[in-house]
């Protein structure tokens, strides 16, 4: 054992870890990993560090090796700890990180939204939850390079450019508006959203006119971050927002059919004025 890993074990220890701590209410392995996670998440395994070996975690918990090995698959299928081989390998716990945050919530926003658990107007939602403050806080935060990329992912009118390129520049757009927010934590939660609703909804379903409407709010937003001004870039994409929402719920009813989430809810909606767009 390591001299840092002996470390953890003995303030493990001082935390009051035994055999005697593991309730019996469920399999050895899950409770051995509970534990280990509420010790990670408590900081008694610091970010970084290498967890005692399995023969030390076996008598830490009074299980045998087979168990803590099952522990550990289980804290690294949640990102907890990574698993490394060779002489100089262990479980150590993971540096978290915003874009490792993303990762997962995104991972785990496709599953739902591939078996029907969440559905369109729920991502949208959340999106406007986010989006609309980000881009009342990029009107005070946004450098000239941030203006200059927005700038850029203004996509012509003429539909000429291949759907793909289309997509991208959407997608970066607001991705600059999230990022001249100048906070991590949003964008790590606004991109998987941004993600699953372009993976699965879009894709070249959407009409051409529902892009021009996207460019003109587009226009709309990045001037009232030119002229710095909060209030207007908040409304202009809370508008943006209630105006492509109509378009995603058709085409989610067109790939989840009837009786998926947006079809069950379109039953009860009104009509949209207007039509699609």
């Amino acid at each position: 054992m390591t001299a840092d890993s002996s470390r953890q074990y003995h303030r493990a220890q001082s935390q009051g870890v035994t055999a005697r701590v593991l309730r019996r209410v469920g399999p050895s392995y899950q409770q051995v990993a509970e534990q280990l996670q509420d010790l990670i998440l408590r900081g008694v395994f610091a970010p970084g560090s290498r967890l005692p070996d399995e023969t030390r975690l076996a008598g830490l918990f009074g299980v045998g090796r087979s168990t803590v090995r099952e522990a550990l698959r289980i804290l690294s299928a949640q990102g907890l700890v990574v698993i490394t081989r060779g002489s100089k390998g262990g479980a150590f716990v993971v540096q978290p990180s915003a874009q490792l945050l993303g990762d997962q919530l995104e991972a785990v926003l496709s599953i739902l939204a591939s078996n029907r658990l969440v559905g369109v107007d729920q991502v949208v939602e959340a999106r406007e939850v986010l989006e609309v403050p980000a881009a009342y806080m990029a009107a005070t935060r946004r450098r000239e390079e941030h203006l200059a990329a927005l700038r850029g992912c203004l996509f012509p009118e003429e539909p000429r450019l291949p759907m793909p390129e289309v997509y991208q520049s959407n997608f970066r757009f607001h991705l600059t508006v999230v990022e001249a927010a100048d906070n991590p934590i949003l964008r790590a939660m606004t991109v998987p959203l941004f993600a699953v609703l372009q993976s699965r909804y879009l894709r070249d379903r959407a009409p051409w006119e529902f892009w021009l409407q996207v460019l003109a709010d587009h226009r709309r937003i990045l001037a009232a971050l030119e002229d710095g001004d909060a209030e207007a870039a908040a409304r202009a994409m809370r508008d943006h927002m209630e105006r492509i929402r109509p378009t995603y719920q058709l085409i989610a009813r067109e790939v989840e059919g009837p009786d998926g989430p947006a079809g069950a809810a379109a039953l009860g909606a009104a009509p949209v004025p207007g039509g699609l767009l």
